[in-house]
């Protein structure tokens, strides 16, 4: 990152001001200028990528809540029929244990507080909102410009007072909307965030995988213009903690993985390995076709775990932070929701600016949008007080090895036959789901024992053979920026930054063709192993960042990967 520019430090200090920046064109980034321009507020929103959404990556499903204040939908009318992909109608978690699989339909958890939910694909989905973002921005004097890194906040005397630019001078701004994601620049130079713990994130991992037209109604018996999502739990991803998804899109399936950042570390798994052990199982064998198995794209990205990270004060001077930047993404056991919450901040950040400016005090503007996310609920979603008081008692290791023990034991096998099918109630009751511990218990022991002991085996086969690494990154579309790498290895010993090899999405161990590889090195006759980097392959996740020794910055404006699917 770029160090903080001080105006006094410039000549002149002549810079170019807007009322409010924007930085980053996501759902939360757009939810924030349409209801800024909406207030007749002079935006200005800066996307780093050539296209809103080529640098973004979602499961995705994006919720319309009941209890929410703005919706996407809401702030932008026609979003479904014209952004989106298929309706979620149906929501089903598997518990497998090898072969043996035991379903349950929690559709009610689904549809708890939901007004609808549809799958969506980034690029498609940004792409269109930022056009309607451009037409309401550009009605204040403001509008949207593409391919400029932010990097930095510009201040004066200490004080927050806009942005610095890679490919821009800087920008005043009386309000500065951090909606970067989750490698957010400007919250990590606020000090806000930081990528110390990896305990405090997840990865994602995704295929986008092509299907037939007509595959969808027939494979997954729902009418046209339906969909399903399938989440999936248990032994088939080596003891990480996690699981994995299957949703529909309008000709396409979005299949991927979701772990523990630290759970994926602390076992040296790899990510695509963990994703092939789901397309590969017997069970996708009734939706997938080995003879026409066409991956469109293969993407990554780290997600903050809300419940650890969610900032309770999401600002600083003019900074708002809203979205993954503010780590407002709720992971819950079932529960994931990001996108939503983005949005409902964005909205709630415009409109606290909009009041402080009609009380004639911008400065106020942070406050209020701190009120107002706890005042609508979010904090409470986000960080559910059930959360704090299970984690204290249920996540201590001692506690969570009694917990496996039990639940694996003759008698915890007998209580979960006594439950049966009653498990499902449980399992779609919000209350609970908002009290899931992160240990092995909730993801892994007890999924297993409960397909061990109430699932089938499955009658599918599946023969599917997903490309290899190489074929995915070698799919995918990069504008190499050579010269300039945007990730320094600052010690490349293998103690201090080998776990990047296998957590990294495009490395792995004996693979020459991803970002990191070890090599072994001999100096003054004293063999050691190190780590080399080559960011060329890099899909921006930001994973090394936090379990390697590196510094990591975005590619500059346009450069880097380009996500087609996301």
């Amino acid at each position: 990152m770029s160090e903080p520019i001080d105006e006094a430090t410039e000549a002149d200090g002549e810079y170019e001001q807007y009322e409010a920046v924007v930085v980053g064109c996501g759902p939360g980034g757009a939810a924030a200028a349409a209801a800024l321009a909406d207030n007749g507020v002079e935006t200005l929103v800066l996307e780093r990528g050539v296209d809103a959404g080529a640098k973004n990556v979602s499961g995705g499903l994006i919720y319309a809540e009941e209890s929410a204040p703005y919706t996407i939908d809401g702030l932008f009318p026609g979003f479904r029929e014209a952004a989106a992909e298929r309706p979620v109608t149906e929501y089903h978690l598997h518990n497998v244990a090898g072969s043996q699989v035991k379903s349950f339909d929690i559709t009610d958890l689904h549809e708890h507080d939901t007004e609808w939910a549809d799958a969506v694909l980034r690029r498609k989905m940004d792409s269109w909102l930022a056009e309607r973002v451009h037409e309401r921005t550009r009605e204040t004097g403001g509008g949207l410009l593409t391919e400029v890194r932010v990097n930095g906040l510009l201040r004066e005397e200490g004080e927050i007072v806009g942005v610095t630019c890679e490919e821009l001078d800087p920008i005043r701004a009386d309000l500065v909307v951090a909606a970067d994601g989750v490698n957010s620049a400007l919250a990590r130079d606020a000090g806000l965030m930081d990528w110390e713990e990896p305990d405090e994130w997840f990865q994602g991992v995704k295929a986008v995988v092509d299907v037939p037209d007509g595959a969808i109604a027939e494979r997954f018996d729902v009418e046209d213009g339906e969909g399903a999502a399938h989440l999936f739990s248990g032994d088939l991803f080596e003891g990480v903690r996690g699981g994995g998804f299957v949703y529909t899109n309008e000709g396409s399936l979005s299949i991927g993985s979701v772990f523990h950042l630290d759970s994926l570390a602390a076992e040296q798994a790899e990510p695509h390995e963990l994703l092939d052990a789901l397309l590969t199982h017997p069970f996708l064998g009734q939706w997938l076709e080995d003879d026409e198995y066409e991956e469109r794209e293969y993407s990554a990205k780290l997600v903050p775990d809300s419940k650890k990270v969610a900032l309770q004060s999401p600002h600083q001077g003019r900074l708002l932070l809203v979205g993954d930047a503010a780590g407002q993404m709720q992971a819950q056991g079932p529960i994931i929701k990001g996108m939503n919450h983005a949005v409902t901040a964005g909205g709630l950040a415009a409109e606290a600016y909009a009041q402080a400016k009609t009380r004639g005090d911008t400065d106020r503007a942070g406050e209020l949008y701190e009120q107002k996310l706890q005042q609508e609920g979010v904090m409470k979603k986000l960080r559910p007080r059930r959360y704090e008081v299970a984690s204290a008692l249920g996540e201590p290791e001692p506690m969570a090895n009694l917990a496996d023990a039990v639940i694996d034991s003759a008698v915890g096998r007998f209580g979960v036959r006594l439950l049966g099918d009653r498990l499902e109630r449980l399992y779609s009751s919000p209350a609970l789901s908002m009290m899931v511990p992160d240990t092995q218990t909730p993801y892994v022991t007890l999924p297993t024992v409960i397909a061990e002991e109430l699932g089938a085996p499955v009658e599918e086969t599946n023969d599917v053979e997903p490309p290899s690494l190489a074929d995915r990154i070698g799919d995918l579309t990069y504008d190499t920026d050579v010269g300039n790498p945007h990730i320094e290895l600052l010690d490349d010993s293998a103690a201090a930054s080998g776990t990047a090899v296998t957590a990294c999405p495009v490395s792995a161990e004996g693979f020459g063709g991803g970002c990191y590889r070890r090599e072994a090195v001999e100096t003054d006759g004293e063999a050691s192993e190190v780590v080399s980097l080559d960011t060329q392959p890099c899909i921006e996740c930001g994973t090394c960042a936090i379990v390697a020794d590196t510094e990591w910055e975005h590619p500059r404006g346009g450069k880097g990967v380009e996500f087609e699917e996301g």
